[in-house]
Formats: C-alpha cells, sequence, structure tokens
C-alpha cells in the first residue's frame, strides 16, 4: 500500500516505530534513569535544580515521606557527594604516578555509596534492583541510611552536618569521633550544613517547601 507521497505502509510503520523507541527513551529519561548522568547547570539554586530535573525533586520528595530526611538535606549531601551526577566515581589510584591501580574506592552514583553498603541496603529493603544510578534509588538508600543514624544515634533528621559525617564515615567511626581528626572533612561538613540551610531557604522562596 503506498500513501499519497509514495510512503509504503512498511515505511510509515518503522517510522512510528522509530518514534516510539524515541519516546520511550525520553520519559526513562524524565524518570531518572536514562543515562543523563551530567549535572545540572546551576548547582548553587536549589529551585534551579528542581525546575531543570522535576524527577530529581519527585524522588527526593518520595524519600523525605518514607524516611523522614528533609529534601534539602538530601540535596545538600548529594552535591557534595557527587555534584549531582548520576555515574560518578572515586578518581583512579596510580603507582610511580602514571601505573593504574584502581579507584580509591567502590563508591558511586549520585550517593557515592560502597559496594557493601549498597548491598545492605538491597537485603534489607528488599530493593534487589536497585542502582545507584537511578535517582530514586539513590536517595532512597540516602533516606534509609539516614533514618537509621538517627534511631541508633539519636542525630537530628534535619542536622545536615552531622548526618553528613556519620555518612562519610561510617556509624562506627562517628560514634568514635574519627572526624574529628580531620579538620579538612570538619570544614565540608560545616560547608554542607550551610548549604542544607541555603537550599531550604531557597525551596521555600519558590513554594517547594514550607
Amino acid at each position: 500500500m503506498v500513501g499519497a507521497k509514495g510512503v509504503t505502509k512498511k515505511d510509515h510503520e518503522g517510522r512510528m516505530n522509530r518514534y516510539l523507541k524515541l519516546a520511550i527513551v525520553g520519559l526513562v529519561a524524565s524518570c531518572g534513569g536514562g543515562g543523563n548522568y551530567k549535572a545540572p547547570r546551576n548547582l548553587e539554586n536549589a529551585c534551579a535544580i528542581v525546575a531543570e530535573r522535576p524527577a530529581y525533586f519527585s524522588a527526593m520528595q518520595a524519600t523525605e515521606r518514607r524516611w523522614g530526611i528533609p529534601v534539602h538535606v538530601q540535596m545538600a549531601s548529594i552535591h557534595q557527594e557527587s555534584k549531582f551526577i548520576g555515574d560518578a566515581r572515586t578518581p583512579h589510584q596510580y603507582v610511580l604516578g602514571i601505573i593504574p591501580v584502581g579507584r580509591q574506592s567502590s563508591a558511586y552514583g549520585y550517593s557515592q555509596a560502597l559496594d557493601g553498603t549498597w548491598e545492605e541496603y538491597q537485603k534489607e529493603t528488599g530493593n534487589r534492583r536497585a542502582k545507584r544510578d537511578n535517582i530514586r534509588d539513590a536517595t532512597d538508600f540516602m533516606g534509609w541510611y539516614m533514618d537509621g543514624t538517627a534511631k541508633r544515634l539519636g542525630v537530628s533528621k534535619w542536622d545536615a552536618q552531622s548526618q553528613y559525617l556519620a555518612y562519610h564515615e561510617g556509624r562506627t567511626g562517628f560514634v568514635n569521633g574519627s572526624h574529628n581528626g580531620k579538620p579538612w572533612l570538619l570544614t565540608v561538613a560545616s560547608k554542607v550544613g550551610q548549604r542544607a540551610e541555603t537550599y531550604r531557604a531557597q525551596l521555600i522562596a519558590c513554594g517547594k517547601a514550607r
């Protein structure tokens, strides 16, 4: 069968299939799992991040509902861990400055979760298919971990600075005060706390938080 412009039915169906595939790819990407791992353009403004990546905000809202970790605390922590780059990894290590011997750690994804901790999360939550480069899984992991810190150590879910220290050092390290011997880490954690408050104020200003 040939249409008015000489296009066969087969050609038409092939074109429609291509359009359908592109639409599916676009839909998956909008849900946070389509391989768009680049950082948002403006990391300094929470409202700009939300406007550019609404799937991020939706994921963090879901995490806040499930685990009670405020969106601004999640945002500040993810900013520090990966700058919102979905496939972020730690740098390579080199012997003699030229021979690669692997990465600094197994940390990967938005939340920079380590292999072992991620497996613990998958087992405890039953989310076996969770991926670290999926924003919904990554924020859920962060919420799970910070909720555990709050329950086990009594750290407020609104205390971004202390939550970040426990997240970075592990709960045992935090309890033992390992962070106190790392002035650089204390500075970083302080910045996370400040950024969380900045993000919170911005989200309130644009009507995304109360």
